[in-house]
């Protein structure tokens, strides 16, 4: 049964590593499971994610962020999402809309009603079936993710003032939707939080879309 799952944070909030365990979960049980990213989920995405994140990444203004973002995303529900979702995939994807929103809305001051319209025209409809927010103070997330091997990228060297306000965004919108967006606290043990995510996403699969 396809089914879409996004994973959302702050940095260091340990995305990646739930998002994997997940996958090996699911492939456990049978199902076939697509991994992916944005940005970089496709040849283009690279492209982008080099630009907005790796040690070359030039200043852009807020917009220009933002429309970056998006067309990775263009690119990324084209050429990814949903020809995995037609073949009856897991998709498990690593930051979708609700970054954008959170990171260029309410971390650089976007309007939201801007950020939402740019959006909506990059992913065509696609809307992940669940979200897992793994929810963790800034400090800690900052903490882990400097322990990380390379250098900090572009938000990462941010001051921590626009990490707090993408948490806060972050939880303004899992309030708003808590039936897609299921809170998960991040900073308990790795094969705790994972379980955690495990049960919220099979339960989705069990009851169907």
């Amino acid at each position: 049964m396809p089914l879409f799952v996004t994973f959302e944070g702050i940095e260091g909030a340990g995305k990646s590593t739930h998002l994997r365990a997940l996958a090996a979960t699911l492939r456990g049980r049978g199902h076939a499971v697509t991994e992916t990213r944005e940005p970089g989920g496709t040849a283009a995405g690279g492209a982008i994610r080099r630009l907005l994140l790796g040690p070359d990444a030039v200043p852009l203004t807020p917009l220009g962020e933002l429309l970056l973002v998006c067309a990775d995303r263009a690119q990324h529900v084209a050429e990814v999402v949903e020809p995995a979702l037609g073949r009856g995939d897991v998709v498990l994807c690593d930051r979708f809309s609700y970054s954008t929103l959170a990171y260029q809305g309410y971390g650089r001051g976007l309007d939201l009603a801007l950020v939402r319209s740019v959006d909506a025209a990059a992913r065509r409809g696609t809307w992940p079936d669940v979200t897992i927010l793994l929810d963790c103070p800034v400090g800690e997330g900052l903490r882990r993710a400097g322990a990380r091997a390379g250098a900090a990228d572009r938000f990462e060297r941010e001051a921590v003032a626009f990490h707090e306000r993408i948490r806060a965004g972050f939880l303004v919108i899992a309030a708003a939707e808590p039936e897609r967006v299921v809170v998960v606290d991040a900073t308990g043990a790795a094969d705790a939080v994972s379980a955690r995510v495990a049960a919220a996403v099979l339960s989705r699969l069990t009851v169907g879309r």
